[in-house]
This record gives structure tokens, sequence and C-alpha cells, in this order.
């Protein structure tokens, strides 16, 4: 926006080095752009809620809110399950929670995150939260644009989006255009840029360096506990390579510090910068 300005102001153009001049007029569909000099951005996301006690992870996040007051929260997706309307049939006789159960759930956990710290708060939609839609496009079509038949009708604190962006050079979304257990590495090679993203669980940073310097690939895990009832029968008790938490983001003049994790480590107890921190 600066640049923008500046440009208007003195009849210029201003090129951007190892940026494409792709601007235009407004944001892209889909998209929330946002410029952040010096502060941090929080993401935590897939939170699967359910009714019952908030996970540790979720505590941790209200808490970091708190104590790190920073300017943008972005929930990364998935925090409504949608485990009834899912296209997957039932495995056996799970007890899986009615959607105005769910949506409860998801509207006091998001409420305890909106009370902890006001600032601008972004919800990146992920494919969890696309089954509310999705079933009602496919069972009920005339009922189309009709206020409450869109899930962010039911947060109006929230800006829903495919992704946002952070100073032109950060992308987090709830999932990248590459999967698997190398998506993070993957993701920032195939985008160019730095990819924060949820969905596979994972909890990690990659970083990732060429001739346009470093940049980096974060998976922020899972706001819920990997072994939740969420995840109960749908893993069969195999392994998981989940881990619980989320992703800290600081900016120092506009420029992403090195991504940092807060890894829950038990019940009561998270971690981060070398500390155990009860929540």
């Amino acid at each position: 926006m600066r640049r923008t300005r500046v440009e208007k102001r003195h009849g210029i153009q201003i090129s951007v080095p190892h940026v494409r001049n792709t601007r235009v007029g407004s944001d892209p569909p889909g998209r929330v752009c946002i410029d952040v000099k010096d502060g941090v951005v929080l993401v935590g996301g897939d939170g699967h809620y359910w009714p019952g006690e908030a996970s540790t992870a979720h505590r941790a996040f209200v808490k970091f809110c708190k104590t790190l007051k920073p300017q943008v929260i972005v929930m990364n997706g998935d925090a409504f399950d949608g485990a009834k309307i899912s296209r997957h049939p039932p495995i056996g006789w799970e007890n899986r929670p009615d959607v105005i159960d769910e949506m409860e759930a998801v509207q006091e956990r998001l409420g305890e995150i909106e009370k902890a710290f006001k600032c601008r708060k972004v919800w990146t939609l992920g494919n969890h939260d696309s089954r509310f839609e999705t079933r009602l496009a496919t069972v009920a079509t005339e009922y189309a644009r009709v206020h409450g038949f869109h899930l962010k009708d039911h947060f109006p604190n929230w800006e829903a989006c495919w992704s946002c962006w952070i100073n032109g050079d950060v992308v987090i979304k709830h999932r990248g255009p590459k999967g698997g257990t190398h998506a993070t590495h993957n993701n920032t090679v195939a985008s160019g840029k730095t990819m924060v993203t949820n969905h596979l669980h994972s909890l990690k940073v990659t970083p990732y360096s060429d001739y346009n310097g470093d940049r980096y690939g974060v998976d922020c895990g899972t706001l819920a506990d990997p072994n939740g009832p969420q995840f109960l029968d749908y893993s069969e008790d195999n392994p998981k390579n989940h881990r619980s938490g989320f992703a800290v983001l600081t900016f120092r003049g506009g420029k992403l510090l090195w991504p940092e994790i807060v890894a829950v480590v038990d019940s009561e107890t998270v971690q981060f910068r070398g500390e155990l921190i009860r929540v």
C-alpha cells in the first residue's frame, strides 16, 4: 500500500526484487491481504471442535492470544468438523455429534479466542469446513444465497477466505498445492512463497533457500487432541504422525523471522522457546 502511494505521488513505478509485479486494483477473490511491519501473527487450525472440554492446544492458543497480543489471529481451517455430514459412510455405530452441537462448540471456542484479545481475525476455510455448505448445496439448492446457509454467516467476527497473504510473501492457507510427508518442503518450493498450512497435523518448520533467499514451509499441527474422539475410529488405533500445537509468526521491518512452534507436552503443559508453560 505504501509503495502504491509513492508511485502515484511521483508518477513512477517501483520494481520489487524477486517478486513479479502482478498487483491489480483489488485482492483476488477468496484472498485476504494484510501488511504487518512489526508484530506477531498467531496461526492455529484443525480444531475439529466437538462438544466437551477444550483441548490443551486450544487453551494454550487462547493464553498466547492474551500474552503475545498479535496483530492478526488466523484460524487456519477445519474449526468445524462436520462428522455427520461427511461424504464418507459411518464406521460401524460410532457416535458422532449433530451439526447443531458441533456448531455451538465452534462458536464457544472461537468466542474464547475473540474475548482473549481484540485484533483482526481471519478464518482460512478448510476441507472439513466446506462440508457445511457442500451438504446444503447438494440437498437444498433452492436456498442458495439465503443468510445462514453459509458457514461464515454464523461467525461474523471472522473474515472468511481461502488464503491470507501477509506482506505479499507469506501465504497462510489450510492446505497447499502439495501433500504427503514432505508437503512443507514441496509447498514452499512449488509456490515460491513461505507457505503456512495445516491439514496434515504434523507441526513442523522446513526451511528452504535459493537465489531468492530464505523461505519456509510451516505445518501448524492441530489444535485438537490427536487421540481425541474425532479421530478414534477413523485411525483404527494406528500410529499417527500428528502433533498438537500451533505456530507463532514474528515480523520485524516487514520480514518474517524464523517461524516458531508451540507444542503440547502433556494435558496441562506446552513448550515454547525452551520453556514449559502450564495452561
